[in-house]
């Protein structure tokens, strides 16, 4: 499965009803505006991912799109999503769709978001809308970006809303939001369209033998792989500072391990560093290290052997397109050679198709092999050369 990847508020800018709107709005972040321009330009945007071989695409629904209030359903909005996917459909790109990709309604977070066990109703809720709404014409799911580390940006001041550093919060939305990807993964399998997680994966490299830096690796290790793999495979979720949580509904929970990779965490002296340290620096502060994909392989393959796995995210924001090209046939190699090791690897989605918001960075970090002006990238060449796409118009 060759793809691309995006985000609803990365792509189309904030919805006006959404917690990034205000966070934006309260200077935390740069304004998205209309992200990429993804809203109107959707069907270009598939036609040249199409023409690239890059035929399977990952977008979000933007919930508070949908539901800018409680109870209160926008049809223009769903309207324009089925639009959005049915021009997916017909210029041959499969849609993979994503129901929570970091941002919430204003409403739902004013609630207490996830750290409130009794809002995975709404939650819930908002997952069987989606499913019977465009579940004909979706290609499969992957319902939550990176639960993983969601609680922590938000909940570990990382700059996120709520913006909050309470570990108490963190605990209980890692919890909730372990349970709330899960619980729609299996309601969502119903659909018969295959369902993959989108786990944010690294590992983690010691950089000296203090006592700070093995406690610190064990904390890593903890909360971005053992939580969910606990669940995935026994059905019991265990979070630092709370009671076990036994769902044995929940293991097995995905049809595909997905997983995005960015970087290899670097631990010296009990803080996270740059690993390895002598390689090129990536706007976002981490190295551009191609060979932390495979470390991430194997973990997944030793952990979960036999389980398909989809590399859901693998990119680097860079204005230097002779380095993105080169790191994209570094990451390609290391996964034909995980396939030649009987690694089931099903597929590698690019972040991202078209440059698009990131974040706390605004504009000016660049992931995209295609430029906001839809010019495509020499870079494209590489993916498409193997992907066998045709030459773009």
């Amino acid at each position: 499965m060759w793809g691309t990847g995006a985000s609803s508020t990365q792509c189309e800018g904030a919805g006006p009803a959404s917690d990034w709107w205000d966070w934006e709005r309260a200077g935390h972040a740069p304004i998205s505006g209309d992200g990429n321009g993804f809203a109107t330009r959707y069907a270009e945007d598939f036609a040249l991912f199409a023409s690239l071989g890059l035929v399977h695409h990952r977008l979000s629904i933007d919930w508070s799109r949908i539901e800018p209030e409680e109870g209160r359903r926008d049809d223009a909005a769903i309207a324009h999503y089925r639009d959005v996917l049915t021009a997916a459909g017909d210029a041959g790109v499969m849609p993979w769709v994503c129901l929570h990709h970091f941002t919430l309604p204003r409403w739902f977070s004013a609630r207490g978001a996830f750290a409130v066990n009794h809002n995975r109703v709404a939650w819930t809720r908002h997952v069987d809308f989606i499913a019977e709404e465009y579940g004909d014409l979706v290609g499969g799911w992957q319902p939550v970006n990176e639960n993983n580390i969601y609680p922590t940006l938000g909940y570990r001041g990382l700059g996120f809303p709520p913006g909050h550093r309470d570990f108490a919060e963190w605990a209980a939305v890692t919890e909730n939001i372990h349970l709330a990807t899960a619980e729609a993964a299996v309601r969502l399998k119903q659909t018969g369209r295959p369902v993959s997680s989108i786990f944010a994966l690294s590992t983690e490299e010691p950089l000296d033998r203090s006592r700070a830096t093995g406690e610190l690796i064990d904390r890593l290790r903890e909360t971005n792989w053992t939580i969910w793999l606990d669940l995935y495979r026994d059905g019991v979720l265990r979070v630092p500072g709370r009671d076990p949580v036994e769902r044995a509904d929940l293991a097995g929970s995905f049809d595909i391990i997905g997983f995005s990779f960015y970087s290899t965490l670097g631990v010296r002296d009990g803080a996270i560093d740059r690993f390895p340290e002598e390689a090129p620096i990536s706007p976002l502060g981490y190295s551009i290290w191609a060979p932390g994909l495979d470390r991430v392989l194997r973990r997944l393959h030793e952990e979960l052997p036999g389980a398909p796995l989809l590399v859901a995210e693998y990119g680097v924001g860079t204005d230097d397109d002779d380095l993105r090209a080169d790191y994209l046939r570094q990451g390609l190699a290391i996964v034909n050679a995980a396939i030649g090791r009987d690694v089931d690897v099903r597929g590698l989605f690019h972040w991202t198709g078209v440059d698009n918001y990131e974040w706390l960075l605004g504009h000016d970090v660049h992931f995209g092999i295609i430029d906001r002006d839809r010019n495509v990238r020499p870079s494209a060449k590489v993916l498409q050369q193997e992907a066998g796409g045709a030459a773009p118009a």
